[in-house]
């Protein structure tokens, strides 16, 4: 499959039409920003380790029950995906207060909650990506009832098996944010990626950050945080 022009740049990722109106291929980037786009850098190799991470995690929640919009991983870099309409929420699944959990609210980082929480923003980098309740989903004709509730289900399904996983290599996750598209047909799956941009990774006995905080918070050794979780990963494959 090949691409075509390209239909969408972000700040991590590249879409491109193909020759079948139903599937883009994806490219991953060094690219690295934060703060809605205030702070900017590069991330040497982050790209291949995104597509590649968030390409294996697709396919075992596929088979967990999930579905996605994953299809085929075309190169290190590029990746073969259904096309959807994005739902224009942002999910947040936190495990443990941190990031802007922990100011909004004023709690310090690393209180593990009885159960996860669930949180959605308004996909907008203008409005500076606003919480939303679900009311306020459905009053901006955002989703459904129905939707929110599946959106939410499959949220926390995602959240059990990427938890136990990492368990498993030595990594807490802290909290994560995933996005869902709509098929041709309206069926809800999950899109986007599943990356350490995109989840919060902690060492699990030193606590230490595994993920792009390094970057936001000018910890360094962010390329080194994003080898050693790939590391984990394939050794628990």
């Amino acid at each position: 499959m090949e691409k075509r022009e390209q239909i969408y740049e972000g700040k991590a990722k590249k879409v491109y039409a193909t020759a079948d109106p139903e599937l883009y291929i994806v490219s991953y980037k060094d690219d690295a920003t934060a703060f809605n786009g205030l702070k900017k850098g590069t991330i040497a190799g982050k790209g291949v380790i995104n597509n590649r991470m968030s390409n294996f995690f697709m396919r075992r929640l596929e088979k967990a029950g999930v579905p996605t919009h994953f299809v085929e991983e075309l190169s290190e870099r590029d990746t073969l995906v259904k096309k959807v309409k994005i739902v224009p929420l942002e999910v947040i699944v936190r495990n443990i207060s941190a990031g802007s959990f922990a100011k909004r609210y004023g709690v310090e980082e690393g209180i593990r909650f009885d159960e996860p929480t669930v949180e959605f923003s308004y996909k907008n980098d203008a409005l500076g990506d606003p919480l939303l309740t679900e009311d306020h989903i459905r009053a901006l004709g955002l989703a459904t009832r129905e939707e929110v509730g599946r959106i939410r289900a499959m949220s926390l399904a995602v959240d059990r098996e990427l938890s136990a996983f990492w368990q498993e290599c030595g990594v807490t996750l802290v909290d994560f944010k995933l996005e869902f598209g709509k098929t041709a047909d309206g069926t809800i799956i999950l899109a986007d990626e599943i990356s350490p941009d995109t989840c919060r990774l902690w060492d699990s006995e030193t606590g230490e950050k595994l993920d792009k905080d390094r970057f936001r918070r000018d910890l360094g050794g962010v390329e080194a945080a994003y080898a050693e979780v790939m590391k984990r990963m394939l050794a628990h494959d």
